[in-house]
C-alpha cells in the first residue's frame, strides 16, 4: 500500500478534522500577530519623533496608529482566546501529560495579554488628556508587554520542537521538570529573535504598504510620505537582519532536528554532496519531479562544505518522519518563505541605495508598487513560516515524545467538522467586521482632513483640544 495512504489509514478519526481546524484558526490568527506585537514599538517610534520635533503630522499618524491597534487587539484577542480553548478541547493527551512542563509560557503569554489590554487603554485614553511627555513615558512599557507575550508563545512551542527539563516515570509520565530548561530549550532563542524580528518587518511592510498605495494614487502630501517613510524604515533596516537570523534557525534545525531538516529540503537518504532543489516534488519512493536542481549546495548551505553530510528522511522508520506529502508541503512553504525574503532585501536595498545617492525617498513607480505589495508578501512569509515549523514536526506533537496522534480528542469526527464549519462562519464575521471598522475609520478619518484642507491635516493637534464640528458634518461623523 502506498505509504502515505498506510499511515492515514492508521490515524484516528479525529485527527484530520482537529488538524484543519486549528490549521485554520492558527493562520487566521497569526494575520493579526505582527500588529500586535510591532505596531505598539513602530506608533512609539512615530510618537516620539513628533514629541521631538514637534510636528503635529507625526502625531496625528501615532494618534490613528493607535486606534488601529486597539482595534486590532480587540479582535486578537477574540482569536487568541479560541485557540487556548482548543489546545484542551482538541489536544487532550497534550495538555494532560505535559501541560506542567511547557504550560508556563501560555502563563506568561495570559499575563502578557492582561498587561497590554491595560496599557493600551491608558495611552488610548492619554491622547489630549495627559500631557505630552506624561503620555509617552506611559506608552513605552507597550513594546515590552508585545514582546513578553511573544516570548511566552515561543518558549511553548520551542520546547514543543526541542523538548527538555524533566524526566520519564516508568508509566512515560514526565517529572523532576525543570522549568528553566523547559523554557529556554536549544530552539527558543533562534525561533524567538527570528520570530520577533519577523514581525518588525511584516508590520512595517504592512503599515507602508497602505501609504504606498496612497502614493500611487497621487497622495503625494507629508502626511503619506511620513507615513509610508517610519514604517518603512524599520522594515528595510530589520530586513537583512531577518535574513540572517533565518539562515541561523535554519542551521540550528540542522542540528537538533535534522529529520525536519531533511523534510524542509526533501533529502531522502543521507549523503554529502547534497543538491538543492528550489520547489519540486518528493515521491514515496524517494524520487523528485519538477523543480530546480542546484548541485552540492544544499550540502553547502548546511556546513558551508560540499563534503558536509545531510541527514535523510529514511535515517528514521517511517512513522518516526513527515510523509513525502507532508515533506513536500514543507519543502514549498520554506522555499517561499526563503524566496519572498530574497525579494524584500532587494526591496531594502533600493531603498537604502537611493536615500544615500539623493537623501531621498525613491521615485520609481515600481518601487512604490513593490512597497504595496511588500505587506501581503511579509504575511505570506509568515504563514509559510509557521507551515515549516509545524508540518516539518509531523508526526510529532512533542518531538520524539508524543504523536499527533496520540494528543487528539476522542469526540466524534462528525461533531469536530461541524464546529470546524462554525468556526469558519465565526471568523468570516469576525474578520469582516475588522475589515469595515479599519475602512470606517480611514473614510471618517479622509472625511477629517479634507475639511481641514485649509489648514492641513496637522492642525487636528492630537494634544489640544478636539475640533468644533460643524451641524452640517455632525452626520458623518
Amino acid at each position: 500500500m502506498h505509504t502515505t495512504l498506510h499511515l492515514l489509514a492508521d490515524a484516528p478519526p479525529q485527527l484530520l478534522p482537529a488538524r484543519s481546524l486549528m490549521a485554520f484558526t492558527l493562520a487566521s490568527h497569526i494575520i493579526l500577530v505582527p500588529l500586535g506585537v510591532a505596531l505598539p514599538l513602530i506608533t512609539l517610534i512615530m510618537h516620539g519623533y513628533g514629541l521631538r520635533k514637534g510636528d503635529p503630522t507625526a502625531l496625528l499618524l501615532a494618534r490613528r496608529w493607535s486606534a488601529v491597534m486597539a482595534v486590532q487587539f480587540a479582535i486578537g484577542v477574540v482569536t487568541g482566546t479560541v485557540l487556548s480553548f482548543e489546545f484542551g478541547l482538541l489536544w487532550p493527551g497534550l495538555m494532560g501529560r505535559w501541560g506542567d512542563v511547557f504550560g508556563i509560557g501560555f502563563g506568561v503569554e495570559a499575563w502578557a495579554f492582561f498587561l497590554e489590554a491595560v496599557l493600551i487603554a491608558i495611552y488610548l485614553y492619554g491622547w489630549r488628556r495627559l500631557k505630552p511627555r506624561t503620555h509617552f513615558l506611559l506608552g513605552l512599557p507597550l513594546p515590552a508587554a508585545a514582546l513578553l507575550g511573544a516570548f511566552g508563545i515561543l518558549a511553548a512551542n520551542s520546547w514543543m520542537n526541542t523538548p527538555r527539563g524533566f524526566t520519564l516515570d516508568a508509566e512515560g509520565d514526565p517529572t523532576d521538570v525543570n522549568i528553566w530548561k523547559a523554557i529556554f530549550t536549544p530552539m527558543f532563542g533562534p525561533q524567538y529573535w527570528h520570530f520577533v524580528v519577523a514581525m518588525l518587518v511584516t508590520a512595517g511592510y504592512v503599515v507602508a504598504g497602505v501609504y504606498a498605495s496612497g502614493w500611487l494614487r497621487g497622495r503625494r502630501d507629508r502626511y503619506h510620505r511620513l507615513g509610508f517613510t517610519v514604517p518603512f524604515t524599520v522594515a528595510a533596516v530589520c530586513t537583512p537582519v531577518q535574513f540572517m537570523l533565518g539562515d541561523s534557525i535554519a542551521r540550528q534545525v540542522f542540528h537538533k532536528q535534522p529529520v525536519k531538516f531533511a523534510a524542509m529540503e526533501i533529502v531522502w537518504k543521507t549523503d554529502t554532496h547534497v543538491p538543492e532543489y528550489l520547489y519540486g516534488r518528493l515521491h514515496p519512493d524517494g524520487s523528485i519531479s519538477g523543480g530546480i536542481r542546484i548541485p552540492q549546495l544544499d550540502s553547502v548551505l548546511a556546513g558551508f562544505r560540499p563534503d558536509t553530510k545531510v541527514t535523510g528522511l529514511t535515517s528514521v522508520p517511517a512513522d518516526q518522519r513527515p510523509n513525502a506529502t507532508q515533506a513536500t508541503i514543507a519543502h514549498w512553504a520554506f522555499d517561499t518563505m526563503v524566496g519572498i525574503g530574497c525579494l524584500l532585501v532587494l526591496l531594502a536595498l533600493w531603498y537604502a541605495l537611493a536615500w544615500w545617492r539623493r537623501r531621498r525617498l525613491p521615485e520609481s513607480t515600481w518601487f512604490y508598487r513593490g512597497a504595496a505589495v511588500a505587506g501581503v508578501a511579509s504575511v505570506v512569509a509568515v504563514e509559510c513560516g509557521w507551515i515549516t515549523t509545524e508540518v516539518g514536526r509531523q508526526p510529532w506533537i512533542v518531538y520524539g515524545n508524543m504523536r499527533v496522534s496520540e494528543a487528539v480528542t476522542s469526540t466524534h469526527a462528525t461533531g469536530l467538522w461541524t464546529m470546524f464549519g462554525l468556526v469558519v462562519l465565526v471568523y468570516v464575521f469576525v474578520f469582516g467586521s475588522f475589515l469595515l471598522v479599519l475602512l470606517t475609520m480611514r473614510t471618517r478619518w479622509r472625511l477629517a482632513d479634507e475639511r481641514q484642507a485649509a489648514e492641513g491635516p496637522e492642525a487636528d493637534t492630537p494634544y489640544g483640544p478636539r475640533p468644533a464640528v460643524a451641524a452640517s458634518d455632525s452626520g458623518r461623523s
